[in-house]
């Protein structure tokens, strides 16, 4: 080391040119040792391309690497290569001769710097050399594009010698303006860190020929005045134009470049959280000092100018620690110390447990040495490091924690820095949602997320052997829980371990074996299915099933898609995990055989063989998730937030549905994607409808509005009658499943349904009939008579529904609006079935009154009352009864004046032929189901006092 003393420069008093001299000479001893250190590290053909590097760029051969034509820009500014050079250059091809630049040629190429970790601790025999070909700023188009060319056939020759090198053209007058186009790192963001790239450069890069930086000959005190330092150096020829390059100083540092550099981080840290902590702490740190960052690369040259020259001391990474350890002790966070300590570590990957290579301990072996044993690391401690690759799940997880609390808590950090300032940074709110958004698709814990456990921090987590058990739930609760563990163990053996993951089913753990990586072909399974009916052969094929639906690795997230709200991409349905639907039968080794074969209903007991659906879904952020459904209503649930989960825009996702149960596997799988399928076309196609479904004897229509779907469960025909008679808004198709009220009557009537049209039904069995409508919004009623004949079975619906529409028309305007539809009344007749034909429907004309049969006129005008009652006024043949006269007797008063008029007082029943709802159902949400709801039950009272009079 050398000993002399501390450099002040004073432009004020003079400067002396042996001084600059004498700067300069020191930060390239430092250099040199940096680049010897490198060469170190490299083989024998890597160092050969390193070496040729410049060389490469000073000469146009046709025969050496590079070569694009003889007018390429080439020429490194005031570099000569030596013999042993050339002679390594001779080896490439013995017809090279090298021939000296004379005079004022041109040397366009200002300069060539070395990034990367090469020559640091982190030094790695898969490195990669990233070249900044530093050019004159007055190249052409066509000089540039060839310049570019020679770069890639650099490249490419490289790689034939071993090493991967990537080059980058600079400007650096634009660069020193904060100008550039294209990325200058492999491991660069874009245009957002101007100034903490040139940190990065300025204390890292290594100079391999041609001018050597200008911000070297500026003391750290003058940054703040930088352009007028330099411009007195070379005004004043303390130095001359020709020896130095200007990249620009770092006297200040935007704070948007902070907000940028932690965002990039961040987002690389989700993939590999280790290499991105201790960038991601150094940006907190500078941000944390704002506006007075004391960066790294202005201490390096703090350290140049006292010369303090150790190149231990002096490694970029063993500096960026130094100042991490220094802040973090500041805020007594020895916590997070220790999670940098261990990224550092296996950033160099240094295994000190072991012995190295040949017995010979680097110069990075010997330096990583001295830092753990100030951090009193333990062997125990190292041999666990050194064995990451063969961590597993208990130490993967336990390093997640930590990683995940540090990348969430800078990601909190950056949100709170980016809201205190007013920044007019190169970042919006938008990135900054969209980072958010990254993380917490990484990260974040939610109902039914399969978490993902090993963001890089170990190669292979996979298990040699796995004990799946379902064992009781602990403390006496009622069920069961399934449970993983590490090895092969007997029936006794596992409940002396921990495990490694429990779950409340068998779907959630398999697809977090898989999102992890946990179970591969190689891991044997050994199974102890408590009382479920899970066997080994649908194990595997339930792995296997995931291994199809959601091949790893998953495809990276796109940003569009982080735009948008998530999206199921895949989704895989698993019916009757570890459940046999037919086990009474499977006990007793019998095999049902029925003609009924629906798997909603099926043979004569009308089993539902569809008891429970395990739903995993992929969706557009990459979150993996499983939803359990079971209980009678399992099939429904199901379908209800698969439908609501589709994406109104895009892509549909991929169904896949299977099945491994004992029984009728195949039947069930069928039958719900019949039902899948059918449910969502519908959607698709009509937007809004209603969809029946039959389970069992149990009932369910779908209501199918996108983003809104619902059903509703009705226990039987009586209370599926009653639901479809609920009034409607607008007109609502109704659709049938093709198994849903199989030899009913209704399953002929409820498809007919139809806009603007009230249809009438009516079937005759012996002495009673039978008349179902479905009104103008396909609203069902229903009722039950006593038959006499067609003529006064329909003739006094028809009469009431002529009389209803004659209201509807005479409220609606005669002039100035769009006329109304005319509704249409049709009647069919349901013909019972025959041995030559099924069950069907006849169209019949409407009934006609003959003028010489005039009806008994009954009329009732319904007005609201308090307590949401209603009074009813009746009008027989225009004579009034109301309550106001006769109270509670109303209805008897009207029958005895009704059997008055009737010869022999027939006791036969009455209708009501004209009703007015107009004060209790607002004008326009009437429709014909709420007038023939009164209609039945004014009716039934009528009729009950008919029969008590």
């Amino acid at each position: 080391m050398w000993r002399t003393q501390e450099i002040h420069p004073d432009i004020d008093d003079g400067i002396d040119r042996k001084v600059l001299a004498q700067l300069r000479a020191r930060f390239l001893k430092v250099n040199s040792g940096r680049l010897e250190r490198a060469v170190q590290g490299l083989s024998t053909r890597q160092q050969q391309a390193l070496k040729l590097l410049p060389l490469l760029f000073h000469v146009n051969h046709p025969l050496l690497p590079g070569y694009v034509s003889g007018s390429t820009p080439a020429g490194l500014s005031g570099y000569e290569p030596d013999n042993e050079l050339l002679a390594e250059a001779r080896r490439l091809t013995r017809s090279f001769v090298y021939k000296p630049r004379r005079g004022a040629s041109p040397q366009p190429i200002y300069g060539l710097f070395l990034m990367g970790s090469l020559g640091t601790i982190a030094q790695a025999e898969q490195s990669d050399m990233d070249i900044w070909v530093c050019h004159a700023p007055d190249l052409d188009a066509q000089s540039l594009a060839e310049l570019q060319r020679k770069c890639t056939l650099l490249e490419a020759w490289a790689t034939s010698q071993g090493t991967e090198v990537h080059c980058f053209l600079v400007d650096p007058a634009r660069f020193a303006l904060g100008e550039r186009e294209t990325r200058l790192t492999s491991d660069d963001c874009g245009t957002t860190q101007h100034y903490l790239l040139l940190d990065e450069f300025y204390r890292t890069a290594i100079w391999l020929g041609g001018r050597t930086p200008l911000w070297w000959l500026v003391p750290t005190y003058e940054e703040p005045r930088y352009e007028q330092y330099v411009e007195t150096l070379l005004s004043k020829r303390f130095i001359r134009a020709d020896e130095v390059l200007d990249l620009g100083h770092l006297a200040w540092i935007p704070p948007g470049e902070f907000i940028g550099a932690s965002m990039w981080q961040l987002y690389k840290g989700i993939e590999s959280p280790h290499k991105s902590v201790l960038k991601l702490l150094l940006t907190e740190v500078y941000a944390s000092e704002h506006p007075r960052v004391a960066c790294l690369s202005l201490r390096f040259k703090e350290a140049i100018y006292a010369n303090r020259l150790d190149l231990d001391d002096l490694d970029p990474y063993i500096a960026v620690y130094r100042r991490l350890e220094e802040y973090l002790l500041g805020r007594g966070e020895r916590e997070r110390l220790e999670l940098i300590r261990r990224c550092l570590y296996l950033k160099v990957d240094k295994k000190l447990s072991r012995p190295p290579h040949n017995r010979r301990k680097s110069w990075q072996w010997l330096l990583l040495e001295r830092l753990t044993a100030d951090w009193k690391w333990e062997a125990r401690q190292l041999a666990m490091l050194d064995s990451r690759s063969q961590w597993k799940v208990r130490q993967v997880l336990a390093e997640r924690r930590a990683l995940v609390n540090e990348l969430t808590y800078s990601y909190r950090f950056l949100s709170q820095f980016a809201r205190s300032g007013q920044f007019s940074g190169t970042l919006s709110n938008r990135d900054l949602g969209v980072l958010g958004r990254r993380l917490y698709a990484a990260f974040e814990r939610k109902a039914g997320k399969i978490e993902f456990i090993n963001p890089g921090i170990a190669p292979d987590i996979a298990e040699d052997a796995l004990t799946l058990v379902q064992c009781p739930s602990p403390g006496g609760a009622r069920g069961s829980l399934w449970a993983l563990f590490a090895g092969s163990l007997n029936g006794l053996e596992w409940q002396d371990f921990a495990p490694l993951k429990r779950s409340r089913d068998l779907a959630s753990l398999l697809a977090w074996c898989h999102r992890n990586g946990v179970i591969d072909a190689g891991t044997g399974m050994s199974l102890h299915p408590g009382d479920s009916d899970l066997g080994e052969h649908e194990l595997s094929n339930l792995l296997a099933s995931l291994q199809q639906a959601f091949p790893l690795p998953l495809p990276p997230i796109e940003e569009s898609a982080l735009l948008c709200a998530s999206a199921p991409v895949e989704v895989l349905l698993l019916i009757n995990v570890g459940v046999d639907p037919l086990k009474q039968h499977s006990l007793k080794n019998v095999h049902l055989t029925s003609g009924r074969t629906d798997a909603l209903s099926y043979s004569g007991a009308r089993d539902n063989l569809v008891l429970t659906l395990d739903q995993v879904t992929l969706n557009s952020w990459n979150e993996l998730l499983v939803s359990r459904y079971d209980g009678p209503d399992a099939l429904l649930d199901c379908l209800r937030d698969y439908l609501n989960a589709l994406p109104a825009d895009g892509p549909k996702p991929r169904l896949r549905i299977r099945c491994f149960c004992r029984n009728r596997a195949r039947t069930i799988v069928s039958r719900v994607e019949e039902l899948f399928g059918e449910a969502q076309a519908l959607l698709e196609d009509s937007g809004s409808t209603r969809y029946l479904l039959q389970v069992q004897q149990h009932f369910h229509v779908l209501r199918l509005e996108r983003g809104q779907v619902s059903h509703a469960s009705l226990t039987d025909l009586h209370a599926l009658v009653e639901h479809l008679g609920r009034e409607q808004p607008s007109y609502s198709p109704l659709q049938l499943d093709r198994h849903a009220l199989a030899d009913r009557d209704l399953a002929l009537i409820l498809p007919l349904g139809r806009p603007d049209c009230i249809q009438v039904f009516y079937q005759v069995n012996d002495n009673r009939a039978k008349l179902s409508v479905l009104d103008e919004h396909n609203a069902l009623w229903c009722q039950s008579l006593p038959f006499h004949d067609e003529q006064s079975l329909l003739a006094p619906l028809q009469r009431f529904l002529q009389s209803l529409l004659y209201r509807r028309n005479a409220m609606l305007p005669l002039e100035g609006q769009q006329p109304a539809t005319t509704l249409e009344i049709a009647y069919y007749e349901v013909v019972t079935p025959t041995p030559k034909r099924d069950r069907h429907l006849e169209r019949r004309s409407p009934p006609a009154a003959a003028v010489s049969h005039p009806y008994y006129d009954v009329q009732v005008i319904v007005e609201p009352a308090a307590q949401d009652k209603v009074h009813a006024t009746l009008y027989c043949n225009h004579r009034e009864f109301s309550e106001l006269e006769y109270g509670a007797g109303l209805y008897a008063a009207v029958a005895r004046h009704i059997l008055a008029q009737r010869s022999g007082a027939q006791r036969y029943p009455c209708y009501i032929t004209d009703l007015d709802l107009s004060r209790v159902l607002p004008t326009g949400q009437a429709q014909t189901v709420h007038y023939l709801r009164y209609k039945t039950s004014l009716e039934e009272r009528l009729n009950q006092a008919l029969q008590d009079g």
